[in-house]
């Protein structure tokens, strides 16, 4: 028992450690973006929805920290008011965090692809310029589904008496009413975004085999290359975060219990991505650098400081 709790508290501090990285990591983004707007530079769509993505991620990282205190002291008891409204909250942005990963894709898709068929050309005149729109509709979406779940809640308490000795527990537990619809509303971001990965990734290959078939040798491929590596990045973040989740809801349905070490992988693969637009993204690298470079010369300046006046010390 000593070497299970041991074990846990280990987790949970590791899990702590991922969290406040992409608290830095997700901040930073934001950061950048807003201060460009704020200058009175143009936010392009992509940068729009990354900002919103960032703030939904940096929400579900404070809602999953206040959680591991919070939950403990409770003993799990979600019943209590103040672990509730923390738990719509995770629940909000974690659901933002799909329907704008799946925007994001979709945008990318619609701006890089060169396709020219009549139906594609309705939709990139249709999405890429209502982008504002599609991402409140997808805060409308998941504040909906938290609607829903805080429903669920309400009702199974009203109505509601659990007995944990019960031979079959799945009938009572908690969130079953709750797994349909979650399930539900995540099958679409998911068949979204694989399908425009998919699209897109086509396009950029038979675009590059066009190209090297060319007589042009001076042509430059690495930003096709350096984009496909993206897209192929984002679809496998995408697909393995969302079956994460699907089985997440699976194994609460069949086992009536919450997979702590599973959603602690969920909450650092954002962490991943994020990091992983930075080094894609000229303007985010360009800052990330400038900030590393500045932490840097202060780290030195310190320790050259510290240094002289431990030499004059010496020296008197």
């Amino acid at each position: 028992m000593a070497d299970s709790t041991e074990g846990d508290t280990d987790i949970r501090y590791l899990a702590l450690l991922a969290l406040i990285a992409g608290l830095l990591i997700h901040s930073f983004i934001i950061w950048v973006n807003v201060t460009d707007w704020w200058k009175g530079r143009s936010m392009t769509h992509i940068d729009q929805i990354v900002t919103c993505l960032g703030i939904s991620r940096m929400c579900s990282d404070c809602a999953n920290i206040l959680l591991s205190f919070i939950d403990p002291i409770f003993q799990g008891n979600l019943d209590s008011h103040v672990a509730l409204v923390i738990g719509i909250g995770y629940n909000f942005s974690i659901s933002a965090n799909i329907w704008l990963s799946s925007l994001l894709s979709i945008v990318f898709w619609l701006k890089i692809s060169n396709f020219h068929t009549r139906l594609f050309l309705y939709l990139r005149g249709m999405i890429v310029h209502r982008t504002v729109y599609l991402i409140g509709a997808s805060v409308l979406i998941s504040a909906v589904n938290s609607l829903i779940f805080l429903l669920t809640i309400t009702e199974d308490s009203n109505s509601r008496t659990y007995n944990k000795s019960m031979t079959n527990p799945i009938a009572y537990c908690k969130y079953i009413d709750y797994v349909y619809p979650v399930t539900i509303g995540a099958i679409f971001p998911l068949l979204s975004h694989s399908i425009s990965s998919v699209l897109l990734f086509t396009s950029l290959y038979h675009h590059i085999t066009k190209m090297k078939m060319s007589s042009n040798l001076s042509i430059n491929l690495e930003t096709y290359y350096s984009v496909m590596k993206f897209v192929a990045f984002t679809f496998i973040y995408n697909t393995v975060f969302l079956l994460c989740y699907f089985y997440c809801i699976f194994y609460y349905y069949v086992h009536c219990v919450h997979l702590s070490w599973l959603i602690i992988v969920m909450g650092f693969l954002p962490v991943l991505h994020s990091s992983n637009l930075i080094y894609r993204t000229a303007k985010l690298r360009s800052q990330m650098s400038k900030v590393l470079q500045n932490v840097i010369d202060f780290l030195f300046d310190s320790k050259d400081t510290e240094t002289s006046e431990n030499i004059k010390v010496v020296a008197l």
